[in-house]
């Protein structure tokens, strides 16, 4: 007769280190993802960039009216900026007139420096290391953070199930071996004996 006793609970118990080590896994696949988008939008800023500063050119404009607050509100953190009418030449000669932004309070008739185009229309200065690095960061810790939140998902479910599984098969197994442990097998089978 053969003798089946449960280990425990019976239940294997999961393996932690084995759960550490995929986890940790899964964190350095997320590192790794991350730095590799914060490279790829480095590199990318660092290239719009260059491709800006070949078509911007600086020119000392001239306002023509006092400043004004903005039609559109300035972006979160920068700062406070105001809009005037102004004249400048670009190119050489050709006079321009429009809308630049300006420090608040700008009086009529202050000189200033800005970036135009090659078809002298005011542009946005090409974009400094700060912005860049900052667009990066961002970048590779959103990417970093939502492969991690996947991958762990993933994990968790991977493991939720296969436990399900060795639950399950661990009861197939205790329904035949509980019979010969408990001992209910050996007096239902007495019973039979005495009848022969």
């Amino acid at each position: 007769m053969l003798h089946h006793e449960p280990s425990g609970d019976g239940i294997t118990p999961p393996r932690r280190p084995a759960r550490r080590a995929t986890l940790v896994l899964v964190l350095m696949i997320a590192l790794i993802c991350g730095a590799v988008v914060a490279g790829s939008l480095w590199t990318a800023g660092a290239r719009a960039d260059r491709e800006r500063a070949v078509h911007s050119h600086q020119v000392t404009a001239t306002t023509t009216g006092p400043a004004k607050a903005p039609p559109v509100a300035t972006r979160f953190g920068s700062k406070p900026q105001a809009v005037a009418p102004a004249v400048w030449e670009q190119p050489e000669h050709v006079r321009r007139s429009g809308t630049i932004a300006v420090p608040p309070q700008t009086p009529q008739g202050r000189a200033l420096t800005i970036w135009v185009d090659d078809a002298g229309a005011p542009t946005r200065p090409p974009g400094g290391v700060a912005d860049r690095a900052f667009t990066s960061l961002s970048g590779g810790m959103a990417a970093a953070g939502g492969v991690g939140v996947t991958g762990t998902a993933v994990v968790f479910l991977v493991r939720r199930r296969t436990e399900g599984h060795r639950l399950a098969a661990w009861e197939r197994e205790w329904e035949q071996v509980e019979p010969v442990w408990s001992g209910r097998l050996r007096r239902g089978s007495g019973a039979g004996d005495g009848d022969e």
